[in-house]
């Protein structure tokens, strides 16, 4: 009871996505979800964003284990990256642990990263595992995918619920709710610390059943009288189910568009979680051959993402299905906080085709996977935790959660909002947020991965907003004087009527300042490009009032 139990954020704090947490006892460690999120506008060319991981790289050989939660992106999506780094290390890769559906997602994932030595398993809910100096149980929980868990890490000073992305639905699709009767029972034991999901703090009462969203999707498809295009998450395998369950009930066909669309539905059926009528699905490039009025498509794009196949269709850009007036358009899904834009977008643009659009606010045709405010006072009351960290949510949900702690009678200096990078210590004396440690974002551009704060990132910001000049000069290797007329290139440049006098100007300009230069006696390559730079870009902004980016080359001869 002497030791000191740590409770470190890398994500999901602050922020909607990337949920990571590290909890370590006697010096080893148990990490609870890799998860990543989707860049925002002004990450211009990033594909992902992960956790800031360094903290575990440098204690490698410390991990016992990583548990997932449940498969969605925001939870399992950066377990790739971080065992690459690991192994990178040279670090022997820890045991993975999950639910069936979990784990057969994370053997997906890994397999296309040309991971495949990594050890994964699947837990049995109840089942008591040992990592070191901690115990591990997953209990079973309803989310928006099957075999959503809350983990439940015990150590000798107590035990950790985590309770992963959860709802308390009493009638899921699957027919398993969430194990109430479990979490009392931990609760009675006693819980030291619950880490709790955030994500609907700001929503009264309960959230609504997914199995209401079934008869509310057939009843839109039975008033669409064209092609029908359903999106929604990929991993969310239930709302698949009920699409397919519709589009039988009115006899239509039923295309999966979109990679990850396909990957999950494939891995729910060979997992018994999804059950399609025989002969019922066709492929993508079959839809034209069938008439309008007998085929849904299911596609990924829910979220307006850049590549998806949904936003590839809006932009007349999918190599397989051309939307067309009369085409009905349902988005069973809510934009996570932050896309709001990119969905906006993609809707205008499909009522620019001429399809009808439905969304969550035309028809209840999409139930949250996050319980509401009463299922959080539940999860609170249940069990009972000496010490609450409200995770998975902005600052505003953390501040929210926390309210509701107090307001089912916890102490108020109990509740902890935390941030990334900042952990909780737990003793047998008390709890106490103790020194942050190195916590943030690093970038997947491609294949690679680094740090925000590369010039690459501030580079192509300017580059979208400004635009580039490239001006190339011939010197004199002796005088440093201009002895060719300069190259004047520009791309992405605003105000481009003034293009042909701005050019001369430039050109006058450079003259003067290599004329000044030479003057000067200044005539290294480095220093004439660095003071060319310096006088074009002043140059520029006096006529532009734009900043955009200058690249002087300069060429002795």
């Amino acid at each position: 009871m002497s030791g000191q139990l740590r409770v470190l954020p890398l994500g999901g704090l602050g922020e909607i996505g990337k949920n990571m947490m590290v909890l370590e006892y006697e010096g080893r460690i148990v990490v609870v979800d890799t998860g990543l999120r989707f860049p925002t506008t002004d990450m211009l060319g990033i594909d992902l964003v992960l956790p800031d991981f360094t903290y575990l790289r440098d204690r490698a050989d410390d991990i016992e284990a990583f548990v997932i939660t449940h498969g969605h992106e925001d939870h399992l999506g950066a377990l790739p990256w971080v065992l690459r780094e690991l192994r990178a290390g040279g670090a022997d890769l820890p045991t993975v642990y999950g639910g069936p559906l979990t784990i057969a997602m994370a053997h997906s994932k890994l397999d296309e990263h040309n991971i495949r030595d990594a050890d994964l398993r699947d837990v049995v809910t109840g089942e008591q595992l040992t990592a070191g100096p901690f115990t591990l149980e997953m209990v079973h929980m309803t989310h928006s995918i099957p075999d959503s868990c809350a983990v439940a890490v015990g150590t000798e000073l107590g035990t950790v619920l985590l309770t992963g992305d959860y709802k308390f639905d009493q009638t899921p699709v699957d027919g398993q709710p969430a194990d109430i009767a479990r979490l009392a029972e931990l609760g009675s034991d006693g819980v030291l610390l619950l880490c709790g999901d955030s994500t609907n703090a700001d929503r009264s009462g309960f959230s609504p059943s997914e199995r209401e969203v079934g008869p509310h999707l057939e009843e839109v498809f039975a008033r669409a009288e064209g092609r029908i295009v359903v999106t929604s998450f990929a991993s969310n395998i239930h709302r698949v189910q009920q699409c397919v369950d519709a589009a039988a009930a009115l006899g239509r066909k039923v295309a999966l568009v979109g990679r990850s669309m396909r990957k999950n539905v494939n891995i729910g059926r060979s997992l018994g979680h999804i059950e399609v009528p025989e002969g019922q699905l066709i492929q993508p490039h079959e839809v034209e051959d069938w008439p309008d009025h007998k085929v849904v498509v299911i596609s990924t794009g829910s979220q307006g993402e850049p590549l998806s196949a949904l936003r590839r269709m809006a932009y007349d850009d999918h190599r397989q299905i051309t939307l067309h007036r009369g085409d009905t358009v349902v988005f069973s899904a809510t934009p996570i906080p932050g896309n709001e834009r990119a969905v906006n977008e993609t809707i205008d643009r499909l009522f620019r085709i001429g399809c009808s659009v439905i969304t969550a606010r035309d028809a209840p045709i999409h139930a949250s996977g996050h319980g509401y405010v009463e299922e959080l006072k539940l999860m609170l009351n249940l069990v009972r935790p000496r010490y609450v960290m409200p995770v998975h949510g902005d600052y505003k949900r953390i501040r929210l959660h926390a309210q509701l702690a107090d307001a089912v009678g916890i102490d108020p200096d109990h509740v902890f909002e935390s941030e990334n990078g900042l952990p909780l210590q737990i003793d047998a004396a008390g709890a106490s947020l103790g020194e942050p440690e190195r916590a943030g974002m690093i970038f997947v551009d491609g294949v690679d991965i680094g740090d925000p704060a590369d010039v690459a990132l501030r580079d192509r910001r300017m580059l979208s907003a400004d635009g580039i000049f490239i001006v190339v000069a011939t010197v004199s290797e002796q005088s440093g004087e201009s002895v060719a007329a300069p190259e004047v290139i520009f791309r992405g440049v605003p105000f481009i009527e003034q293009a042909d006098d701005l050019v001369f100007d430039i050109r006058s300009e450079v003259e003067r300042s290599l004329s000044a230069s030479a003057e000067a006696g200044v005539k290294g390559i480095d220093l004439l490009q660095e003071q060319l730079h310096d006088d074009l870009a002043a140059f520029v902004y006096d006529r532009l009032r734009r900043r955009p980016m200058v690249l002087p080359v300069v060429v002795e001869v």
